[in-house]
């Protein structure tokens, strides 16, 4: 029996998003109360995130983008894995696919949360395709990296399109509780707080407390985050695995 059916709840938890704030943005209230629970986190970052000023060049602003993630990891009390691809031009390849599954390696996770298939930006669903298809290769004796193999082949869920746009949670965290945490981590990203305003006339904070308190009135709590499982052998898990 492998230990993701052992484990009354994932007790190492991998979030996968393609750009440093992803990850804060859909899903670090779900993070925070893994956390609290005892699990261990870790987040995986899949590009440097250097296209996201209208002031700062590319090499500078992927410096400034590197240490806002890390300080909002550790505001999360997460581990930070930074595979530090170019913005923009991610795609799943050959070349790629070994160092997702070097990173999903490291954090031998029970459970692996990442963006929709379908969502808004190319990188996004680019992230999607390449944690799915190098978490089931992880767990391959046969297939060499630097990191053992993986134990098991884990529970794939899908964090919130942005805006919730044409998405159909399955599973709801309530992160009532969380939510202030959220708030924190998101703030360490003080660049992307002045591009999102610039470029896309949004405030994140208001954007995710909007989103929060939408997929909140689904499930009976103040603040929600929704999730979709990866309806796959053998990815579905006979429990509940998020908290």
């Amino acid at each position: 029996m492998s230990r993701a059916t052992e484990l009354p709840h994932a007790q190492r938890v991998l979030a996968v998003g393609a750009h440093p704030d992803d990850v804060d943005i859909l899903c670090a209230g779900t993070l925070e109360k893994f956390r609290r629970q005892g699990a261990k986190v870790f987040i995986g970052i899949a590009t440097n995130g250097d296209m996201g000023s209208m002031l700062l060049q590319p090499p500078e602003l992927a410096k400034v983008r590197e240490a806002e993630a890390r300080a909002s990891a550790d505001v999360l009390g997460a581990e930070l894995l930074w595979l530090g691809y170019p913005d923009e031009f991610l795609y799943d390849t050959a070349e790629a696919r070994p160092v997702f599954i070097e990173m999903i390696r490291k954090a031998a996770p029970d459970l692996i949360i990442t963006h929709t298939p379908d969502d808004y930006h190319p990188d996004h669903r680019a992230v999607s395709e390449a944690v799915f298809g190098a978490s089931f290769v992880a767990a391959v004796p046969n297939v060499l990296t630097n990191t053992e193999v993986a134990p098991t082949i884990p529970p794939l869920y899908y964090m919130d399109s942005l805006g919730g746009v044409g998405f159909m949670p399955t599973d709801y965290v309530d992160i009532t509780d969380t939510f202030d945490a959220k708030v924190r981590a998101l703030e360490c990203h003080e660049s992307q707080m002045v591009w999102l305003k610039e470029y896309n006339d949004v405030d994140i904070i208001d954007f995710i407390e909007v989103t929060a308190r939408f997929r909140g009135l689904a499930c009976g709590a103040r603040y929600a985050e929704g999730y979709r499982r990866a309806e796959v052998w053998p990815r579905v898990p006979s429990r509940r695995v998020l908290p």
